[in-house]
């Protein structure tokens, strides 16, 4: 029917003509999403339904090759301790007592010196400043998996990532039991994880 000759409307009151008023009820865009974010923006927090936890071989593959990476930045190390155990020379004395002697060249300090200097900065960038920072050492993000705070989400920070691989030592008392423990854990944590607070999950890096 048409409204000619008929005073406009008032778009918050129903029609007088029984019809409902598109422009009196919400849009599609101010219902809330399912985890109370407006459609198509954000990110469900790591608990939301379809997160998966990494499994137990991800987070073995991942240290392994970390660790294989920070024993390259150390060659120079074992170089260096190979070129002191030519050099050197063990002597039994007469009373039963052992002395050693060396003659190795100073290259052989040097490059001591400089495999641990390299080593020390690959943990600090790969393990506290990369992985604190993105959730992802080297090794994490080739095996797709991501460390995060429980209940935040986020990167945990360089300073707690730090502080979680302190916290690996009570992982291995009593006979590395906390290594094994994501094996049947619920979330999947290790007991390093549990102190700090942090999940690790499979979310590939893009």
């Amino acid at each position: 029917m048409s409204d000619y000759g008929n005073p406009p409307r008032d778009p918050s009151q129903p029609d007088p003509y029984g019809q409902a008023n598109p422009y009196g009820q919400p849009g599609p865009y101010s219902q809330p999403g399912p985890y109370g974010q407006q459609p198509g923006y954000g990110r469900p927090a790591y608990g939301a339904p379809g997160t998966v936890f990494a499994h137990w071989g991800k987070r073995v593959g991942a240290c392994l090759v970390d660790g294989l990476l920070g024993s390259l930045a150390a060659i120079p190390t074992w170089i260096g301790y190979g070129i002191l155990a030519a050099h050197t020379t063990t002597t039994t004395n007469s009373d039963g007592t052992v002395s050693s002697s060396t003659d190795a060249p100073p290259v052989a300090l040097v490059l001591i010196v400089i495999g641990f200097a390299l080593s020390l900065g690959f943990f600090i960038w790969n393990t506290c400043l990369r992985q604190g920072r993105t959730g992802y050492s080297i090794g994490k993000r080739a095996l797709g998996i991501k460390l995060i705070g429980e209940s935040t989400g986020q990167p945990i920070g360089a300073g707690m990532s730090f502080v979680r691989y302190l916290a690996h030592v009570l992982d291995a008392i009593p006979c590395y039991l906390g290594y094994l423990w994501p094996l049947w854990d619920g979330k999947r944590q290790t007991f390093a994880d549990k102190i700090c607070k942090t999940v690790v999950i499979d979310q590939p890096q893009r």
